[in-house]
């Protein structure tokens, strides 16, 4: 308890120095509304923040898109494959089948044209008779045996046919969310850095304070209400390692869609730490929340993992002591930060 104290501290105490080494008077802070003529006043980089803010996290929200369409592209292709193997197969059955088929007709019809029954009843051998009789009703058996085999294996193709077609129309489908999901990513990015390139140095240097204090302030606000009073569980043996596998990420860059080596968004993050602990977990943030079992605040563990916002377009792993390790946005690179300081939707735990 006393560690977690200390971190949670260690935390809130950076965020304070970061906020009180912050200029003290606001930058172009918004005066009087200037006389008509005159042009639109300029923004407050308050008002820069926020609308920075927007477009990233709309830009994330389309990431999820993109990452869940390329998810279910990727299924459907390895389905189009596996249907387009089975229909092979059935194929080859089905030839197999008419070939046997044909040499029963050929034996019929090298045995006078007629068939088994009407040869046994020309016997005098009663014997001959009685055996013939016996492999006649086996032959009969084998030969309703393989008309029917032939007709389903038939059956199977035409619905491994119509699968792959359904297939086929559901990843041109998918593929199109993508290109729509990849245009609305680039757009909201490139609206953003248009943003960012039109400022100074040192309003860049101070847009970054007031991003930090803007965490600071969410994340103090958080640990007053008592969330973290009652949590106080270890990490599993699955949940240590994969928050070891995240840590050792911290500096590698966001770069929307990737799951690393290099780089990563904030769910390539997460699902390959777990998938690194043995766990395979959906790919999005948004799959992320819909399927993985719910977890109350207070009984959360390091290695759970925290979803934000109310589209859920947004997830961290909790590490312990109110932070979480997490890749932020583009321009950002993987980092630890408090737990609360987004809207936090609620916790899953990819091990229960």
């Amino acid at each position: 308890m006393n560690r977690r104290r200390c971190a949670t501290a260690a935390i809130t105490l950076v965020c304070a120095l970061t906020v009180l080494a912050s200029p003290g008077q606001a930058f172009a802070a918004p005066g009087p509304p200037p006389p008509a003529g005159q042009g639109v006043p300029k923004k407050t980089l308050e008002q820069v923040r926020l609308e920075l803010d927007s477009l990233y996290r709309k830009a994330s929200s389309a990431t999820d898109a993109y990452n869940l369409a390329e998810e279910q592209a990727d299924k459907q292709s390895a389905e189009i494959v596996r249907l387009a193997q089975e229909i092979v197969k059935g194929q080859a059955r089905i030839d197999d089948l008419k070939n046997r088929v044909g040499a029963t007709a050929r034996a019929q019809y090298r045995g006078g044209g007629l068939p088994p029954e009407a040869q046994l009843v020309l016997t005098d051998d009663p014997q001959l008779f009685l055996d013939g009789a016996g492999r006649i009703q086996q032959g009969q058996k084998a030969t309703r045996d393989l008309l029917g085999e032939l007709t389903r294996t038939q059956a199977d193709l035409a619905a491994y046919s119509k699968d792959a077609s359904a297939q086929w129309r559901k990843l041109e489908a998918n593929r199109l969310k993508q290109a729509k999901a990849k245009k609305e990513i680039n757009d909201r990015i490139a609206a953003a850095k248009k943003i960012e390139d039109r400022l100074e140095k040192q309003e860049r240097e101070r847009l970054l304070q007031l991003e930090q204090q803007a965490q600071y302030n969410a994340q103090t606000a958080w640990l007053s209400t008592g969330a973290l009073k009652d949590v106080n569980s270890k990490a599993s043996a699955q949940g240590k390692k994969a928050i070891r596998f995240a840590t050792q990420q911290i500096g590698k860059p966001y770069v929307w869609g990737a799951e690393g080596p290099g780089s990563y968004d904030c769910s390539g993050l997460t699902s390959q730490a777990w998938a690194a602990a043995g766990r395979g977990i959906p790919r999005t943030s948004q799959e992320q929340w819909r399927l993985l079992p719910r977890i109350a605040v207070k009984d959360m563990r390091p290695g759970d993992l925290i979803i934000y916002h109310a589209d859920a377009s947004h997830v961290g792993m909790y590490i312990g002591d109110g932070a979480i390790v997490h890749a932020p946005r583009p321009g950002r690179n993987v980092t630890i930060t408090g737990a609360g300081s987004m809207a936090i939707l609620g916790v899953v735990r990819p091990d229960k």
